[in-house]
C-alpha cells in the first residue's frame, strides 16, 4: 500500500513540472546599423547586437542581450524581449562621471529579405530636466556564416550597467 501511495504522489508531482517548450519565434540575432534622431543631441549613428539568449526563449517569446556600441566605441548593455514582430527594450545609459540613466523603447521589426530583418524603435531616456526622446532605424548587416555564428555563441553574457549605490547626505 506504501509503494502505491509514493509512486502516486511520485506521477502527481511530476505532472506539475513540465519541460519549457521550445523556442518557435524566429531568430533575430544579428547586427544591425542604426541611424537615429534624439531630442537633446540630433542625428546619429550606432550598432546594435541583438543576440538570443537561449535559456530564457520559449514558445512564440524571444529573450535578449541587447547592446548599443556608439561611434566613439562606447558600449551600452541591455535587454529585450520579442514576440512576434514587436520588441521592447531597455538598457543602462553610463556616463563619465559613472551617473546612471535608463532607455525604454518599442520597436516593430520587418522582414527585408531573406534571413535579414529590420526594425524601427521609439524610445525614451528620463533624466532630471524631463528627459529626451527618439528614433532608430536599424538594418540587419549582412554577415558571413562565421560571423553570425561567432555572435551566436559569444561566450559573456553582458552584464548590465551597475547602478551605484546612493549615500545619505544627512548624518
Amino acid at each position: 500500500m506504501k509503494k502505491i501511495v509514493v509512486v502516486s504522489a511520485m506521477l502527481a508531482f511530476s505532472s506539475l513540472v513540465q519541460a519549457k517548450p521550445t523556442f518557435t519565434g524566429v531568430n533575430y540575432t544579428g547586427l544591425y546599423e542604426c541611424k537615429g534622431e534624439n531630442s537633446s543631441i540630433g542625428a546619429y549613428d550606432v550598432v546594435v547586437a541583438l543576440r538570443l539568449n537561449r535559456v530564457s526563449s520559449h514558445g512564440k517569446f524571444g529573450a535578449y542581450y541587447y547592446e548599443t556600441e556608439t561611434v566613439n566605441s562606447t558600449v551600452y548593455h541591455g535587454q529585450a524581449v520579442v514576440v512576434g514582430n514587436r520588441m521592447a527594450i531597455s538598457f543602462n545609459i553610463r556616463d563619465k562621471k559613472n551617473n546612471v540613466d535608463h532607455s525604454t523603447g518599442i520597436a516593430t521589426i520587418k522582414k527585408i529579405g531573406k534571413d535579414r530583418w529590420s526594425f524601427r524603435k521609439e524610445y525614451f531616456e528620463p533624466d532630471d530636466s524631463g528627459g529626451s526622446y527618439g528614433t532608430e532605424t536599424c538594418v540587419m548587416k549582412v554577415l558571413t556564416a562565421e560571423e553570425k555564428q561567432a555572435l551566436e555563441k559569444k561566450n559573456a553574457n553582458p552584464k548590465p550597467a551597475a547602478v551605484p549605490q546612493r549615500t545619505s547626505k544627512t548624518q
